[in-house]
């Protein structure tokens, strides 16, 4: 029982439905394995066993009283330091907010409350989750558990982490450019961009935008399906959100990829470092072992870059805009240039970019009446030096802006389908790579499906460097 945290979450409800372990027993557990390795990964930034344990107490009490329980009942969490978390410090990973403790859960610490899990702390992020490195001035670095000198990844690093070396068996986080699919490629676990508006964000100074999401993390497929069953699903106070409950992601189903018909892209017409490239080269014929028809081919996303840099330092101008004007020599260089870039934008531009994003949806909606799924890389890149700050040239092409070496993420973002990033080989020097599936508009469930078949096919595991 010492080893409760190597389980699988749908494992730990399920003992935990049935009286098998109790929530204090695998917080407990939990906690322990925190003590052990997050000192050298630093993955958790703020801990509250206190309030965790006070929370574990109550869960193991409603299982006893045969209280109605939630689907993450007595698993524990901990929420991504972008999350508003009500009496725990949230620091959005800025030295404006070290201090800073809500008064109030956003929705996402909401939802997962309210289905029964156990907060014990928050996850490291970069400064308002700018970039795809988990780095600021008020926590460090967070090491990659492959190599402790290589990136995990970010904007949500420190949950990726955290699930990677088994601190934690359930972890939120929120997603651009690429801020799930990233870390999750470069540790070696599952992370779910959903759909536009499938899990609501609030509170949201931009509601009726989709550019970023909150989405989650997970080890497996079906941990990361239980988690949805408690975050998904509509709130008055998101207009764009879907209608369809959580309730959807209850049962997956196994479904036979005969006839599956996969568009694979080795590179979606972007630099990709060689290895890359190789790495990923068997995914086709792995495809096909499954069942699959594949055809190399992508949908027209010539603009997306223009339309994803034009919305995101929109969408900058009007989340730290006000802090770029009161208190500048506070924020760093990236959160400054997209102020700057959205202040350099005129309207023209911003409406350019908006209609064009229009007609780049239809033709990917147009694309997805010819494929069921598109597949192609996560990163454009391998875990890199951790005190690099971004990589400056892919596939030997420099790079213009710190989030043009991740594009193949971002240019996803703006389809605004279903994306998520599974597990799939190693780099010759022992570094996770993900593949990332993409389904067609609001098609996240089938997508899950789909990866699940892929998981069951294709288990890269491999000892971490930290605890393994």
């Amino acid at each position: 029982m010492t080893e409760l945290f190597r389980r699988s979450a749908v494992d730990l409800a399920g003992m935990i439905r049935t009286r098998e372990i109790s929530a204090r027993e695998l917080l407990e557990s939990c906690l322990a394995r925190i003590d052990a390795v997050n000192p050298e990964l630093n993955a958790i930034i703020t801990l509250v066993p206190e309030i965790a344990r006070e929370r574990a107490a109550a869960a193991d009490r409603a299982v006893v009283a045969g209280d109605d329980l939630g689907p993450l009942h007595g698993l524990p969490v901990a929420h991504k330091d972008l999350e508003l978390t009500a009496g725990i410090r949230t620091t959005m990973g800025s030295p404006l907010f070290a201090d800073f403790v809500p008064e109030e859960d956003g929705l996402i610490a909401q939802r997962m409350r309210a289905a029964g899990a156990v907060v014990l702390g928050k996850s490291n992020t970069p400064e308002f989750g700018a970039g795809s490195h988990t780095f600021n001035e008020v926590f460090g670095r967070t090491m990659n558990p492959y190599d402790l000198g290589r990136t995990c990844g970010g904007s949500s690093g420190g949950a990726a982490v955290a699930l990677a070396v088994d601190m934690i068996p359930i972890a939120d986080g929120s997603d651009m450019g690429g801020s799930l699919r990233n870390p999750a490629a470069f540790c070696n676990v599952v992370g779910l961009r959903p759909s536009y508006g499938r899990v609501p964000s609030w509170p949201n100074r931009t509601p009726w935008s989709g550019l970023g999401t909150s989405g989650v993390l997970a080890r497996n497929v079906d941990d990361l399906a239980l988690q949805m069953q408690a975050v998904a699903g509509p709130d008055v106070r998101v207009p764009i959100s879907l209608p369809e409950s959580g309730s959807v992601f209850a049962t997956l189903d196994d479904v036979d990829l005969a006839g599956i018909r996969v568009a694979w892209t080795p590179d979606l017409g972007l630099p990709i470092d060689l290895e890359i490239r190789d790495a990923l080269a068997f995914v086709p014929e792995q495809l096909e072992s499954l069942g699959c028809h594949v055809e190399e081919a992508m949908p027209d996303l010539h603009d997306a870059r223009e339309i994803f840099q034009t919305l995101r330092a929109w969408h900058f101008e009007i989340s730290t805009g006000e802090l770029y004007d009161t208190d500048y020599d506070q924020l760093k260089d990236t959160v400054r240039w997209n102020v700057e870039e959205a202040r350099r934008r005129t309207m023209h531009e911003h409406g350019r970019a908006t209609v064009a994003h229009g007609a780049l949806i239809e033709r990917v909606r147009s694309f997805f009446v010819d494929f069921d799924v598109l597949a192609l890389p996560t990163t454009q890149v391998a875990p890199f030096d951790i005190m690099l700050d971004w990589p400056r040239t892919v596939g030997g092409v420099e790079m213009e802006s710190y989030i043009d070496w991740m594009r193949v993420c971002s240019d996803i973002t703006v389809t605004g389908c279903p994306a998520i990033s599974m597990p799939a080989t190693f780099t010759p020097d022992g570094l996770p790579v993900g593949v990332q599936f993409v389904g067609p508009p609001r098609g996240d469930v089938e997508l899950l499906r789909f990866a699940r078949q892929w998981e069951r096919s294709v288990s890269p595991t491999r000892s971490t460097v930290v605890g393994s």
